[in-house]
């Protein structure tokens, strides 16, 4: 009886063992199951009207993201031509201004008295004009009735003719005189807006200093740099949608100029945008956006439909109300009502339903109920 108790006890350990590791499996099974929402038969994932999109063919293009600032195509900067002191400014930041207003004055009196400087020594070399002039025709007189030799009415004449290019030279140094003084008046090249006011009344400038930036934002462009690679698909007259700082709404533009010659260095070409003009948008504003070159049907999908956490990109394609993981394989990306599309060269057909990235993430043979075409609609 001892011996056959040596070998039932480990037996019946052991038995208990292995019953109480079945039931541990068997429960960690039904809390999978339980865990699971759409595993089990007659439960599915109920989709809203948002989470569905269809594959569909439509014209898509490529385009090409720009970036850069906006520039005024008219800008101007009003300079000293004088060395003066600034007496007055009538204008600040933000003032409208027009081609040929007066926005200022600087300080005229060292002008003003080389400006009369300037006419006495015309006068000066005026009155030593008359003086030769009288010495030659009496010199003319005294050789006709032969008291004085021919030579010296040749010394008369070049005296004359001194005398003469000096009043000259002494007439052109008062315009000059005159000119500088006009200069001191600051007047507006172009019309808009002013933009900085460089100094203050009492500072004195230099020749060529700074005084004021004026900028007409009529006419506004984007400068941006492209790759050399993407120069050949652009063209004069292709149309952009560009995202401006501060601005909700996108701007139109149009590629209006390429530069010829590439940049030293970077070896970018740079393309200018002219944008339309609306009463928010400022020079030196950050613009992002996409050219849009020639576009051709192509089967093409929301970008936010293709998921990428796998090693290739793929969509989650809704069939026999179930999900099914169909990998993709894609191509150029284009604008469908501002919102950015994809075309898909393989993995999917025309028309077919597809999970939005609005659904989240959801596995592969999920079953999944179509959303109320009623609510759809609404």
């Amino acid at each position: 009886m001892k011996r056959h108790l040596k070998w039932i006890l480990p037996l019946l350990a052991a038995l208990l063992i292995a019953a109480f590791v079945l039931r541990a499996l068997q429960a960690r099974k039904a809390e999978q199951n339980a865990a699971a929402p759409v595993a089990r038969a007659g439960i599915a994932l109920d989709l809203a009207p948002g989470d569905v999109v269809t594959a569909r063919t439509l014209p898509l293009g490529r385009s090409l993201e720009v970036s850069g600032g906006l520039k005024a195509v008219n800008s101007a900067v009003v300079k000293a031509k004088v060395a003066a002191e600034v007496r007055s400014l009538s204008v600040r930041e933000g003032d409208s201004v027009k081609a040929g207003q007066l926005l200022g004055q600087l300080d005229t009196t060292e002008l003003d008295w080389r400006v009369r400087q300037a006419e006495q020594t015309a006068s000066s070399a005026r009155a030593q004009l008359d003086i030769a002039k009288r010495a030659l025709e009496n010199n003319r007189a005294l050789v006709a009735q032969g008291f004085i030799s021919p030579t010296g009415l040749e010394t008369s004449v070049s005296n004359e003719a001194a005398a003469q290019a000096n009043h000259l030279a002494a007439v052109a140094a008062v315009e000059l005189a005159r000119k500088s003084r006009s200069d001191a008046q600051l007047i507006a090249p172009i019309g808009g807006l002013v933009s900085q006011r460089l100094v203050q009344p009492g500072e004195r400038v230099a020749v060529d200093g700074k005084i004021i930036e004026i900028v007409d934002l009529a006419r506004l462009e984007l400068e941006a740099a492209i790759a050399p690679d993407d120069a050949g698909v652009l063209a004069v007259g292709q149309t952009a949608t560009l995202q401006v700082d501060g601005l909700t709404a996108p701007v139109n533009a149009k590629v209006v100029r390429i530069n010829p010659s590439a940049q030293a260095g970077s070896r970018s070409i740079l393309v200018y945008l002219a944008v339309e003009p609306q009463p928010a948008l400022r020079q030196g504003l950050f613009a992002r956006g996409r050219i849009a070159t020639a576009q051709q049907p192509l089967l093409g999908l929301p970008l936010s439909a293709v998921r990428t956490d796998l090693a290739q990109p793929y969509a989650l394609q809704l069939q026999d109300g179930k999900v099914v993981l169909k990998t993709l394989k894609l191509g150029v990306r284009g604008e469908v009502d501002g919102q950015p599309w994809v075309a898909v060269t393989a993995g999917l057909n025309d028309g077919v339903q597809v999970l939005a990235g609005s659904a989240g993430a959801v596995r592969d043979g999920t079953v999944v109920r179509l959303p109320n075409p009623a609510s759809a609609a609404r």
